[in-house]
């Protein structure tokens, strides 16, 4: 894509594995992060931080030293990387990613015009390494890491908008598939989740997060719009919009804004909630939403990834007794998933960008070792493996 008017920065960072030291050529601040110096020699999850404007960054990381190396690196959020890229000793392994970083910070509007110059952040945002002013990375396994190169980037962009089930999960054990999709997308895109805990289609504009969107979304882009788990909610009138009616205008709103910038609008069903009726199906907790994604879809002939029935399958393959072990809290959350859950609902958008015509350009940024997905069969829940991230809370997500 053609270079806008931002400085390109290029920061390299060489780690001696042998000293947990690290030497920087001139650049923005950086430093191991949180209460990772510990850790800084390799020997466990460390996070390491660099002070970036926002942005796409290319993060290309050159694996491996003395001894063996079992590396997993998640971006900003918990956002999944690099999965588990063995090294044997003194075996070096170049891989690079994309890693989108942003702040709050939105273009002010003309004088006495409407609007705002921030997003509105909810007290649990404060403090996320999604809107602060760094790139931060969190290396788990047995990490084996020699240097690190960061590079500014004008790259395509996968914008992420909608709720709890979308959005980069702060703590463990919670999860959600925008955060587990940027594994399946070669470095050559980025993926940018500004879904959040909570959000409906109405508060995503009220709050300036659409704002926000729409301030970054260039032609050639590409915007998932997955809302319906919060929207559905009678009993919160300020945000509250019908199937049949509002939702669907609603829908139509977001797709023209996104459409008028050049960028390609794409409906995501909501997953839904771990609901087991009697004969062992997931009963339908969302009403007429999903068919209202369908249809309007069909009627705006955009691109639709049907995460609702990818869902239902997945959840009755693993059967009532098995699907717990895809959700958060120990599996009491009918709504909320782990990183399991996460993976494989993640998988299943994969595959839905794999199966329609209307994203083949999309698709061709798939990893090579995406294989394809079938939700009716999914991973083993039992021999699936994730090094979790150190920070842990009790703490539901906003919504459900």
């Amino acid at each position: 894509m053609p270079c806008i008017s931002r400085p390109r920065f290029l920061l390299l960072l060489v780690f001696f594995a042998a000293t947990g030291g690290w030497l920087a050529a001139a650049g923005p601040a950086r430093g191991f992060d949180l209460a990772a110096a510990a850790n800084k020699a390799g020997d466990g999850p460390f996070f390491f931080s660099v002070a970036v404007p926002e942005g796409n960054w290319r993060v290309t990381i050159t694996f491996g030293g003395a001894a063996t190396g079992d590396t997993t690196v998640k971006a900003e959020s918990r956002r999944l990387m690099i999965e588990s890229l063995r090294t044997a000793p003194d075996e070096t392994v170049v891989r690079s990613f994309l890693v989108n970083v942003r702040d709050a910070n939105i273009p002010p509007p003309p004088a006495n015009a409407p609007g705002g110059s921030a997003v509105v952040l909810n007290d649990r945002e404060i403090g996320s390494f999604t809107w602060d002013d760094k790139l931060t990375l969190e290396f788990s396994g047995a990490p084996a890491v020699s240097t690190i190169t960061l590079e500014r980037v004008e790259v395509p962009t996968v914008f992420l908008l909608g709720d709890s089930t979308v959005t980069d999960q702060r703590w463990e054990d919670g999860a959600s598939w925008g955060q587990m999709l940027t594994r399946f997308f070669k470095p050559e895109i980025a993926v940018a989740n500004h879904a959040e805990s909570g959000e409906t289609l109405k508060s995503f504009v009220t709050g300036l997060r659409f704002a926000k969107v729409l301030s970054q979304l260039q032609a050639g882009d590409w915007v998932f719009i997955q809302f319906g788990h919060n929207d559905q909610k009678q009993n919160w009138p300020q945000t509250y919009v019908e199937a049949g009616t509002t939702y669907r205008a609603w829908l139509r709103t977001y797709i023209a804004e996104i459409r008028l910038r050049g960028a390609t609008p794409v409906l995501v069903t909501s997953p839904q909630r771990r609901t087991f009726g009697e004969d062992g199906r997931i009963r339908n907790t969302h009403s007429d939403y999903p068919a209202a994604v369908r249809a309007v879809a069909a009627q705006e002939q955009i691109p639709l990834i049907d995460l609702e029935a990818a869902s239902r399958a997945l959840y009755e393959a693993l059967g009532p007794e098995r699907s717990p072990l895809a959700f958060s809290n120990g599996g009491q959350d009918p709504t909320h998933h782990n990183n399991y859950g996460a993976y494989q609902l993640a998988k299943a958008v994969a595959q839905g960008i794999r199966d329609s015509a209307a994203l083949a350009p999309l698709a061709t940024f798939l990893t090579d070792d995406f294989t394809g997905y079938d939700p009716a069969a999914p991973d083993d829940p039992a021999v699936f493996r994730l090094p979790p991230s150190p920070q842990r809370s009790e703490l539901r997500p906003r919504g459900d």
